[in-house]
């Protein structure tokens, strides 16, 4: 990079040029280069890591966007109002007595807040419905 620097500036010697040009051509050329490096890709070990993990976030979310604690045997769930025990057994236990329509509408509020820029690896656990996330459904 600093070659075709070092060129171009030769080759505008006889031209007078603004710092705001050469910073525009310099921020141009430095986007082009970070551009054509590929990204790093995630090991499958670390990809099912990062699954798990982001599954089990999204099971306590869907247990505490369905309100699963008020039912819970758990009494901590029930004093902190929110999931506190096991996740992946309140929402075995609950999913069944929520409407699909609801399951539909906080998944999609779920998909809205979640960022653009999210790893593959969490974008897969937050598509996932309800049932897809319990131990007795696909996985």
């Amino acid at each position: 990079m600093k070659r075709y620097v070092k060129r171009v500036l030769a080759r505008d010697a006889g031209h007078v040029l603004r710092r705001s040009d050469l910073a525009v051509g310099l921020a141009m050329l430095q986007a082009s280069q970070a551009a054509k490096k590929p990204k790093p890709r995630l090991s499958p070990v670390e990809f099912a890591a990062r699954l798990a993990v982001e599954k089990a976030l999204q099971r306590r979310r869907y247990c505490n966007a369905f309100a699963l604690w008020r039912t819970c045997r758990d009494k901590n769930c029930r004093r902190k109002g929110a999931c506190r025990g096991d996740p992946n057994a309140c929402l075995q236990r609950g999913v069944t007595s929520v409407p699909r329509d609801v399951q539909l509408r906080v998944r999609r509020d779920i998909l809205e807040a979640t960022p653009s820029n999210i790893g593959a690896p969490e974008r897969r656990a937050r598509q996932s419905m309800p049932f897809d996330l319990c131990k007795g459904g696909a996985d």
